[in-house]
């Protein structure tokens, strides 16, 4: 079997409130179809159907204040309760104290070691190394953990040669905000079905999407609604392709922001653990699933 984490920054699971929560007001038909014709929002979770599967996350851990990137991150690529060890939430970036648990074992780590094809399949643009080079940008917690582990972040050439996507899926974003002109651009049910096709030559693939967070923070109910929509016809695409007997795929995330525009902060609400695949991979899955820090060792103990 292999998996993809697809995973959303600032996603959680909010009331059906068409007022604060695009997701109960966007047009989504791929997402809602998977849940039973139900909108992603906290009152149909848990939620168990012959394709998907919908459990609650807590993300807060224990640990008082406003769950944060850096530790919510930290913790679903080790599986360590960053927040209780340290007394507190942290971010965006990893201080000190967060890099060093990701520098001292985190998923890809576990896997790469246990002989298992691992990667990334974000396309980081030529302006993101050269912010890294000089200093003026520090990495966040995933590229942290990829780099930490061995793995390169992929390039422009892997977006150009189809190995690798834009954070926004399609590339428009590396025209029309970076000024690549030549950037190949697909459309979304198109990136959507070659992430899955990317995946499946993985035994375990990640890919970061942060453009969700940044809308949250923005509380710009239109601009949320379009970005969802956009991500919507990526599922599809995604779920068109997708290999239910021998992949599963997990949406998740690390805070909620996204489903609550009444705020721009982050939420205390839990973030969804959306799973697709067959029913006995689902089943073993969730078995336990409680909290951020359970997915890792969830993952590890599928696929070692």
């Amino acid at each position: 079997m292999y998996i993809l984490f697809l995973f959303l920054d600032g996603i959680g699971l909010g009331p059906d409130d068409p007022s604060s929560n695009p997701f109960a007001r966007a047009h989504l038909p791929n997402l809602n179809r998977l849940l039973g014709g139900q909108r992603l929002v906290a009152e149909i979770a848990p939620y168990h159907s012959e394709r998907a599967s919908l459990l609650p996350l807590d993300t807060c851990l224990g640990v008082g204040g406003m769950p944060q990137s850096a530790t919510g991150q930290a913790v679903l690529l080790t599986g360590t309760n960053i927040p209780a060890a340290l007394g507190y939430h942290y971010g965006p970036k990893p201080n000190h104290a967060v890099a060093e648990y990701l520098r001292n074992g985190n998923i890809f780590n576990h896997l790469r070691e246990a002989g298992l094809k691992v990667g990334s399949l974000n396309a980081y643009p030529p302006p993101y190394f050269e912010a890294i080079a000089s200093g003026r940008r520090m990495y966040s917690a995933i590229p942290l953990a990829l780099a930490s582990a061995g793995i390169p972040l992929k390039t422009a050439a892997d977006l150009y040669t189809g190995r690798a996507l834009s954070v926004d899926f399609t590339g428009q974003g590396w025209r029309t905000r970076l000024g690549i002109a030549d950037a190949p651009v697909l459309e979304p049910r198109q990136a959507g079905q070659h992430l899955a096709h990317l995946a499946s030559e993985y035994d375990f693939s990640f890919f970061e999407y942060w453009p969700s967070d940044y809308a949250g923070h923005g509380q710009d109910m239109a601009q949320a609604c379009a970005l969802l929509e956009t991500f919507d016809a990526v599922l599809g695409g995604i779920l068109a392709d997708w290999q239910d007997e021998n992949g599963l795929l997990l949406i998740t995330s690390d805070h909620g922001n996204l489903e609550d525009l009444s705020t721009h902060h982050h939420t205390l609400n839990p973030a969804p653990a959306l799973l697709v695949g067959a029913p006995e991979l689902r089943r073993s899955f969730t078995q336990g699933l409680i909290d951020l820090a359970d997915v890792a060792p969830t993952i590890l103990r599928l696929l070692i």
